[in-house]
């Protein structure tokens, strides 16, 4: 059996303190959403189409999941009048989700909600080590893009 490094054995402890957190922050998430009839899942979408018209695959890769499901939660959004398909000048088949103005004002609610909640979170830190953990953060993500560049989605040389 291969043996821990240090770095290694500090990565495995992150890995599972982000798994941790990624389910509090989904509960947080969907909490801020609730009161105008949306989840984390939405808000996530809503925020991605926020920045301008996006494929459902544009969409998927920004927020590193399946295209299926985000496929789903864009139809359920489209349902809901907060966002609409368009048809896409590069792509024949592949539709443009678009934010509706109802979208816009759900998303502004939600955002003046998360903005209280996150004062009041990060309130409770030391500034310069949450902006230590987001640069660490953002190194690893950046880390496991290239080495998935490098070796493929589920490289290992004995898995």
């Amino acid at each position: 059996m291969d043996k821990w490094t240090a770095e290694g054995d500090a990565f495995g402890k992150i890995i599972l303190e982000v798994f941790r957190l990624n389910g509090r922050l989904i509960d947080a998430g969907d909490g801020i959403a609730a009161p105008v009839g949306q989840t984390s899942a939405r808000w996530q979408v809503l925020g991605v189409v926020s920045g301008g018209p996006a494929s459902v695959a544009q969409v998927a890769r920004a927020m590193g999941l399946a295209r299926q499901s985000v496929q789903r939660t864009a139809d359920l959004l489209a349902a809901d009048g907060l966002v609409r398909y368009a048809d896409n000048p590069h792509h024949r088949r592949a539709k443009l989700v678009m934010m509706t103005p109802k979208g816009q004002q759900t998303l502004d609610y939600i955002g003046r909600r998360q903005v209280r909640w996150a004062n009041r979170i990060g309130g409770g830190h030391d500034l310069e080590q949450l902006r230590t953990a987001a640069a660490v953060l953002r190194q690893l993500r950046e880390s496991l893009e290239q080495d998935e560049q490098d070796s493929g989605p589920s490289a290992s040389s004995d898995v």
